[in-house]
């Protein structure tokens, strides 16, 4: 009879794995032998059938609407079947909609501080603090508060804190006219064009940073929150100096999801004395109050502030200053917001309680675009309502990336 007392090894391959088994010998072996293939066929059997894990990242489009009637009176009776989407053409099927009126809101205030705007900043001020304290009711509801002039400068990053965001209204101040005067002038000493200690861009003199502002709030801010998101701009409308043109500041707001709302408010008595060429040149960064970003010299990244702001540039002539209202508008509806002018008719406080109408009753639509017309790239969104006489507000488009 065979020893069965001393164990000996052997090894066997199960799906490219070499297994090895110590084991006794004889009529005792077999049947361990059978019992430890039986137990590894299963484990590896059981391994080879596992569902691979597979990450799908789906895009879903949201798309904050307004739907107003022949009166412009706002519209809050609508279902999902009132509704057509088209992306491209295409149908497309409404996955998401909700009428609920006090979703989480992310606000952004630009507010222009150059020196054509001095003669009405306290008006600006002292509605924007009635404005926010209206807004901010939820305790998810969050806002920021965004200066630009020459340089644009965050005072108060994102918070729920009124108490905060007031202190940020009271500091908004135009810049020094010495100040604005020295460094608008571009053929003063080379030093003065210099870039500074910190390493920030060169020195510019007075200017209206409009498109950076948008831009920075848009892509540092906004992008990266999640649901309502809205950004108000109080300005004249007439850039000078940004980096970042017109399309790109409209994209990088379609691209965060934002809706931007303008208000025209222009002091006359300073667009009477004309425009000043000297206040043209390549904009900054946005700067934060209390040490900044890293690399930005006190600022956000790119420059900013005195001395750190982007290049002195080539000035514009009185025949190439643009239409402000031409440009919030296009901001505005590009986005699905809207533009307000101030007016004898229409005060400040006025315009924005509609804005705080038309946030607090917009649906919230979302989709998910076709698998075949998902492409990189910007696609055009056709949102209509199957009642007559109505008027729906949103954005026209997004951009899908890579």
């Amino acid at each position: 009879m065979p020893d069965e007392s001393f164990p000996h090894s052997s090894q066997f391959a199960f799906f490219g794995s070499t297994t090895s088994i110590f084991m006794p010998s004889g009529s005792l072996a077999l049947r361990t032998t059978q019992f430890f293939l039986c137990a590894l066929l299963a484990a590896q059997l059981a391994m080879a059938q596992q569902d691979p894990t597979i990450s799908v990242n789906v895009k879903v489009v949201n798309l904050p609407v307004t739907v107003r009637d022949k009166h412009n009176q706002i519209v809050r009776d609508l279902t999902v079947a009132d509704f057509n989407l088209l992306e491209d053409g295409h149908p497309q099927t409404i996955r998401y909609f909700s009428q609920e009126t006090n979703l989480p809101l992310t606000l952004g205030l630009l507010v222009d501080t150059s020196l054509s705007q001095r003669n009405v900043l306290d008006e600006e001020r002292n509605a924007s603090k009635l404005f926010l304290d209206q807004m901010l009711v939820n305790e998810k509801d969050a806002a920021f508060l965004i200066h630009f002039d020459r340089e644009v400068e965050l005072l108060q990053d994102l918070t729920p804190s009124k108490e905060k965001l007031q202190k940020g209204l009271e500091s908004l101040q135009t810049p020094a006219s010495d100040r604005s005067e020295r460094g608008g002038d571009s053929s003063g000493p080379p030093d003065s064009r210099s870039p500074d200690a910190h390493g920030g861009g060169i020195g510019h003199g007075g200017g209206t940073l409009l498109y950076d502002a948008v831009f920075l709030a848009s892509n540092e801010l906004m992008k990266k929150q999640q649901g309502r998101k809205a950004l108000v701009i109080l300005s004249d409308g007439v850039d000078r100096g940004s980096k970042e043109s017109l399309e790109s500041a409209v994209e990088s707001a379609q691209k965060a999801d934002t809706v931007v709302y303008s208000i025209l408010f222009s002091d006359r008595h300073e667009e009477n004395r004309g425009f000043d060429p000297n206040r043209g040149g390549r904009g900054g960064g946005m700067g934060r109050r209390g040490g900044g970003w890293p690399g930005g010299g006190g600022s956000w990244p790119g420059g900013g502030g005195p001395g750190g702001g982007g290049g002195g540039g080539r000035g514009r002539s009185e025949e190439s200053r643009p239409d402000g209202k031409k440009v919030l508008t296009r901001l505005s509806v590009d986005t699905g917001g809207r533009m307000f002018e101030v007016s004898k008719k229409l005060a400040l406080d006025q315009i924005y309680d509609s804005i705080a109408e038309e946030l607090r009753t917009q649906y919230s639509l979302g989709y998910t675009p076709d698998k075949s017309n998902f492409q990189a790239g910007y696609h055009k969104i056709q949102l209509t309502v199957k009642r007559k006489d109505l008027t729906v507000q949103t954005r026209d488009g997004y951009y899908a990336e890579q």
